[in-house]
């Protein structure tokens, strides 16, 4: 498993050689965590909030709408680390702060512990001072408090010399649960696969940006295959995780479709190339690739377009869709066809005549609120459909997916810092 860093300096995205000799500048890091976001979770580290010197907060922020970030550097206290976990970080990163008793007041989960080893031994301000304690040592202290910890092997740091998979091992031990992830030095797709068959992930830098190393490659990297033509069974889902069908890739197709974004995929009657949608329109917009926990298969999710992912011009190779995708499948079709004034539809008439669709909300919100009061479950479920319906509606009118709702109720679900939740006054009375 990769995870791609973002480092900011300055307000760019950086690369340094040792911690402290900039060997590039890759400018605004928004297009850079939109390119990574394909290979899952990355690691977005301030480098001058970490030596205390100024924040880039304000480039993270918008980072956490779009990609799933891990997020470090100058993290020295519990509000910091819960400001970011309410931002809608994925995990916090801490460095110095590391200890038990600032740990004991974050969700474990949530955190990982980053450790600096320069030969071995754990180094801290900048891996400037030596601490005269062992990494392996360090690590057996602070395992009980975070979910996963950061060793970053200074002395290969940018180096793109390869990393320690001995010191990698020992790590990897020592760490027990916690999940390992390990930069300094890692350049090979090898180099990845070999971390990955230990039990770590590999944060990657300088040689994704130099181009030493394909991001696809990277993401390929610990994958295998029992069939004899090499390929991989992919399960293609739209952004709600729905399966819209199984097809196969091999290498070639999976650095075409990270490199274009799009769901390219291995023809087996063909042998060759299938850019999805190329012919009939029903386009795919690649948002992740996510590799299973054998290592032998994939996960697309794809923003679908057209008719739907289906040959026969089904939304699913199983058929038609059902439920709340189905439902959000219509109404976005007729608030397209434009709603017009001749059409029977009561759908088209609620997204076109003013005013009606806030009613209809307001009365079926509160016929759903007296039904919860009464306690009848198939009472219960008849008014919250007619909830759904109407605000689905709402989506379709205003142009707004589903897949973006479950998008803020994610973000959501990131926060440590909870509101009360107490009724508006209006609503009260």
């Amino acid at each position: 498993m990769i995870v791609p860093s973002i480092d900011l300096m300055g307000g760019k995205t950086v690369q340094l050689v040792g911690g402290r000799e900039l060997a590039l500048e890759a400018g605004d890091p928004a297009p850079i965590a939109d390119r990574f976001a394909v290979a899952g979770e990355i690691a977005v580290i301030d480098l001058d909030a970490a030596l205390g010197r100024g924040s880039n907060a304000e480039l993270i922020r918008p980072l956490l709408a779009g990609a799933s970030c891990r997020v470090g550097g100058g993290i020295r206290d519990v509000r910091t680390a819960v400001s970011w976990l309410d931002a809608g970080a994925a995990r916090v990163i801490l460095g110095t702060a590391a200890t038990p008793e600032v740990l004991r007041e974050l969700p474990r989960e949530r955190v990982i512990a980053a450790l600096d080893a320069d030969g071995g031994e754990v180094v801290v301000k900048g891996w400037r001072e030596r601490t005269g304690r062992g990494i392996v040592e360090r690590i057996g202290e602070l395992r009980e408090h975070v979910s996963g910890f950061l060793v970053t092997f200074v002395e290969r740091e940018g180096r793109m010399q390869g990393t320690d998979l001995e010191l990698a091992r020992a790590v990897i031990a020592a760490a027990g649960p916690a999940r390992v992830t390990i930069a300094g030095g890692v350049t090979t797709a090898e180099d990845i696969a070999e971390l990955d068959a230990l039990g770590a992930a590999a944060q990657v830098g300088m040689a994704l940006y130099t181009g030493r190393l394909e991001l696809a490659d990277a993401v390929a990297a610990p994958l295998r295959s029992d069939r004899a033509d090499g390929l991989w069974p992919t399960v293609v889902t739209d952004e709600r995780g729905v399966a819209l069908g199984l097809a196969y890739s091999s290498r070639e197709s999976l650095r075409e479709a990270v490199r274009r974004r799009r769901g390219v995929y291995h023809s087996r009657s063909r042998g060759g190339l299938w850019v999805k949608g190329e012919s009939s329109g029903a386009t795919q917009e690649l948002l992740r690739v996510d590799l299973d926990c054998d290592r032998d298969a994939l996960r697309f999710t794809v923003r679908q377009a057209g008719g739907g992912f289906c040959h026969t011009g089904s939304r699913t190779c199983w058929g038609t869709a059902r439920g709340l995708d189905a439902l959000e499948s219509k109404l976005a079709r007729i608030a397209a066809e434009g709603a017009d004034a001749g059409s029977p539809s009561y759908t088209a008439r609620l997204l076109r005549e003013e005013g009606l669709l806030g009613a209809k909300l307001a009365e079926e919100a509160r016929e759903l609120a007296e039904a919860l009061q009464r306690g009848d479950a198939g009472d219960i479920a008849h008014e919250a459909a007619d909830l759904l319906y109407f605000a689905l509606a709402g989506l379709a009118k205003a142009g707004v997916p589903l897949a973006e709702v479950e998008r803020v109720l994610d973000r959501r679900a990131l926060r440590v810092t909870r509101r009360g939740g107490d009724a508006k006054a209006s609503v009260r009375s």
